[in-house]
């Protein structure tokens, strides 16, 4: 069975199912040594049967070493795609760092030129991740990178760093028949700009599976695996075991019509969905392998009365809170251990603070406006918070050119990078002010951007015209804030 391929970028084409190698992290923990050449070796039959796309990343254990091995085997023979990621810490790059990062990457892989350069953000609050990605256009430009990645990137974020002149081929994220949440606002956004989707958790690290059909609910605090920890948490807040049951009867019922595994069809729902350019599916090299039953996702097609049963299914769950990368971003962190104590040590401050007059706490961002017109980014005196007119600029750049909403949500991101400065947060805002230098023309996308960040939070909100200091600038926002006790 032919693999169907896609073109991701020029020079940079993947098969539609992508090979992760997010376990070998797992297969090292705790102490636990790996056979890297035999892990190299154990690659070669999801090469020959077209599965020739593998994802990782550099958190990932060794599977960037392991790949590495592989190509450098194989280089003469057998092309290979290597997606990987970076994933650093929060707070401020530089271009030493993010030159350090690639050469690792490249010479762990034994290659160049990286495929495709995944890029992970942990906070938007800071707005030095668009430095990051800045410079990985200049890595890029330099040869040393096919193409640009994201990963776990919201749609407000992709839509900033598109509407920015970032040039993004794909984005990883969570989708599954459980997560659902790629297919609302990010998919039709993504594929209205050229920007491929690559799902990854499509299995639920193997709960989508006959082995869980009809079996008791597991004793959560004791899983086999990182991915069984972290969709243990999926299934959970999409409703529990008993709904997540009723999926699975249905799944078995679609795959035994079709002479396939429950995991084939999970795999097949997500890759079947608009903007979807391939789905990643695990692997356990060297330990277990899955080649022939991933290449019969292409032996049969859903029909429509499979689609209706499902969706009947998937109608008994409760959505997954947010946006894709949510959670990583946002309580309730649905990860693997439940927080990001794992991931990270902490979050530096986005902006720097100092001591005022009269009590007060100031925050500063660095900019030459701030001491020649006298001001400060923001201002704490007690429980009260009140931040200065935010426009989207990040250093000498205009962020989000000519999309409103896309300045909206970077000027509500360096807003609430403001209020974390000084102990606050978004949800400490009890009023708002915006300013729009073309009511008619932007008013609604500003409201609407407004809305997905406030909705939950509804503090009291005033927008008028007005006529801004600087062409580029379509909205203003202002903000006070009160911690309380």
């Amino acid at each position: 069975m032919s693999i169907p391929r896609i073109a991701l970028a020029p020079g940079l084409e993947i098969s539609r199912v992508l090979t992760g190698l997010w376990q070998i992290a797992d297969m090292e923990r705790d102490g636990r040594t790996l056979d890297l050449d035999a892990a190299a070796t154990a690659m070669h039959p999801y090469v020959e049967a077209g599965l020739s796309t593998f994802d990782m990343a550099d958190h990932y254990g060794s599977a960037e070493i392991v790949a590495g091995r592989y190509r450098a085997a194989r280089a003469a023979t057998t092309a290979v795609q290597c997606l990987t990621k970076w994933v650093p810490e929060p707070g401020p790059v530089t271009a030493e760092q993010v030159r350090t990062a690639v050469d690792r990457a490249r010479t762990r892989l034994q290659t160049d030129t990286i495929d495709l350069l995944q890029f992970h953000a942990w906070t938007f609050a800071d707005p030095r991740w668009l430095d990051a990605l800045w410079m990985l256009e200049a890595e890029r430009d330099a040869g040393r990178i096919t193409a640009i990645g994201l990963t776990n990137f919201d749609t407000a974020h992709l839509r900033v760093a598109i509407s920015s002149g970032i040039r993004v081929v794909s984005n990883q994220v969570s989708g599954s028949l459980v997560d659902t949440r790629f297919t609302t606002k990010l998919a039709p956004y993504a594929a209205a700009h050229g920007v491929g989707l690559l799902c990854y958790g499509t299995v639920l690290g193997g709960f989508l599976s006959e082995r869980w059909l009809g079996a008791p609910e597991p004793a959560w605090d004791t899983l086999e695996t990182w991915s069984q920890m972290k969709y243990g948490r999926f299934i959970r807040t999409a409703g529990g075991w008993a709904v997540f049951q009723q999926l699975l009867h249905t799944l078995d019922a679609v795959a035994q019509k079709h002479g396939v595994s429950i995991a084939t069809v999970a795999s097949r729902w997500v890759l079947d969905q608009p903007g979807v350019a391939g789905v990643i599916v695990g692997a356990r090299l060297s330990h277990s392998q899955h080649v022939s039953e991933t290449s019969r996702l292409f032996a049969f097609t859903l029909d429509d009365n499979d689609r209706a049963a499902i969706a009947a299914a998937q109608a008994a769950l409760l959505p997954i809170p947010g946006d894709c990368g949510d959670e990583y971003r946002t309580p309730p962190y649905l990860t693997a251990s439940g927080d990001l104590s794992h991931h990270l040590s902490s979050f530096p401050a986005p902006f720097s603070t100092r001591p005022g007059a009269d009590g007060r706490t100031l925050a500063l961002s660095g900019t030459v406006w701030e001491p020649m017109a006298g001001y400060s980014r923001a201002v704490r005196k007690g429980s009260r918070i009140q931040v200065s007119g935010t426009t989207a600029t990040h250093g000498s750049h205009a962020i989000g050119g000519d999309d409103a909403a896309a300045q909206t949500h970077f000027c509500i991101d360096k807003i609430s990078g403001a209020l974390q400065s000084l102990g606050g947060r978004l949800e400490d805002v009890v009023r708002s002010r915006v300013f729009v230098s073309n009511v008619d023309r932007d008013w609604e996308a500003v409201a609407r951007a407004h809305g997905e960040r406030f909705g939950h939070i509804l503090p009291a909100n005033t927008m008028v015209q007005a006529k801004l200091i600087g062409d580029e600038y379509l909205v203003e926002i202002e903000v006070d804030a009160d911690v309380g006790s």
